[in-house]
């Protein structure tokens, strides 16, 4: 027995859905879960801030230090 296969209507619709899900899962660049973008760490905030001169050198210093000793303590 012969079957006639035709790949439109249900599959047609199939084919759309897979493409746009694809499609939103990885062009779009709303924040999913599994993300691919890394987020800033408090430090690289602490250094965005310092370089842009929004905190002085002392400052950085300063908060650099608190940072990296709360790093230490939670491993």
């Amino acid at each position: 027995m012969m079957y006639n296969t035709n790949y439109l209507g249900m599959g047609l619709i199939w084919w759309f859905v897979w493409i746009i899900l694809l499609f939103w899962i990885f062009a779009l660049p709303y924040s999913i879960p599994g993300q691919r973008y890394k987020k800033d760490s408090p430090l690289d905030i602490l250094q965005k801030r310092f370089a842009k001169g929004e905190i002085t050198s002392e400052e950085y210093q300063e908060k650099k230090k608190i940072l990296e000793k709360d790093l230490i303590k939670k491993h």
